[in-house]
């Protein structure tokens, strides 16, 4: 388990993080979402025990950063947006050598590089040198060096940065299938990948945290939690009719009009479909689709840093 209390980083007078507190339980993705110079980076660098806090505790597995930064090093694995790789080594070897400055016991060396190797899908590449790869293996290099200890926490950095799509993809399974054996904390700037890995997700901005939650309850604080989409085929005013006259709706929008063909947005208070449904077919409506309305994690981070006026 991961305790941050009033977490405090200066860099002379200025604030880089302000009072951060939250709790990382066993097993979770945890998304780390801020704009440039929010303050994410220094966060992780204090979790990751390369930074000291100004103020503030955090422990992991009980373990104080301040206090005992040899031993929260041994219970994490950190990937910094560039990862620390030395070019003349290959890979394996490269993984030998942080293995035994990570701990790793001679005995347990081989299985710890090896497991480290085929997580990563590297098993191939054990012999490469390390400047003959491509961005993307480097990327799985760098993953499997902050695995190769196997730390229960992984500190994860903007890992699919620079990657191509199909880099990008490979980087989501990978870190998909880490989940429940390790605790990962990953900051990204690809919303649209990040959203498809993480439990929860912590919003920074200007160094506080100004949200939490996953990605339903952020998009409750911004008011969007009895929000449903409908489709139907039939007049578009009669079915909006029918929407207005049901306990609960306050507010009934037509998003698209193809053909015969209208999409709605029903704005309301609790669980609103059984009673759509029920006075859509009154209204001999045909109903098409009645689900609650998505929000994009894009769209959610955007309004959230930027205001309700962002796009």
């Amino acid at each position: 388990m991961i305790q941050v209390e009033g977490l405090t980083k200066y860099y002379g007078e200025r604030a880089a993080i302000r009072d951060l507190s939250f709790t990382i339980a066993k097993g979770e993705v945890i998304g780390f979402l801020g704009l440039n110079g929010a303050g994410k980076s220094t966060t992780l660098k204090v979790l990751g025990c390369v930074l000291l806090p100004t103020s503030g505790r955090v422990l992991i597995d009980g373990f104080d950063v301040s206090r005992d930064p040899h031993e929260i090093r041994k219970r994490i694995g950190f990937l910094p947006d560039t990862p620390p790789l030395y070019d003349e080594m290959t890979v394996s070897g490269y993984l030998e050598f942080v293995a035994q400055l990570r701990g790793v016991t001679s005995a347990d060396l081989d299985l710890r590089v090896d497991d480290a190797m085929r997580k990563t899908s590297l098993t191939d590449r054990r012999d490469d040198v390390i400047s003959t790869l491509s961005h993307g293996y480097r990327q799985r290099v760098g993953v499997a060096q902050a695995l190769v200890h196997n730390p229960s926490l992984l500190i994860l950095d903007e890992p699919t940065g620079g990657l191509d799509p199909v880099q990008i993809v490979e980087m989501r399974e990978l870190i998909r299938q880490l989940k429940g054996e390790h605790t990962v904390l990953v900051s990204s700037h690809i919303l649209g990948e990040i959203s498809q890995i993480c439990d929860r997700y912590l919003v920074i901005q200007q160094g506080e945290i100004i949200a939490r939650g996953t990605e339903a309850d952020l998009s409750n604080l911004l008011g969007n939690a009895g929000a449903v989409e409908v489709e139907v085929t039939s007049p578009a005013q009669a079915a909006i009719d029918a929407l207005k006259a049901v306990a609960g709706v306050t507010d009934v929008t037509l998003t698209r009009l193809e053909g015969q063909t209208a999409q709605l947005r029903v704005v309301g208070t609790g669980e609103l479909r059984p009673q759509i449904v029920k006075a859509l077919v009154a209204a001999e409506a045909t109903v098409l689709k009645v689900d609650k309305a998505a929000t994009r994690l894009e769209n959610i981070f955007l309004k959230l840093t930027h205001g309700k006026d962002a796009p």
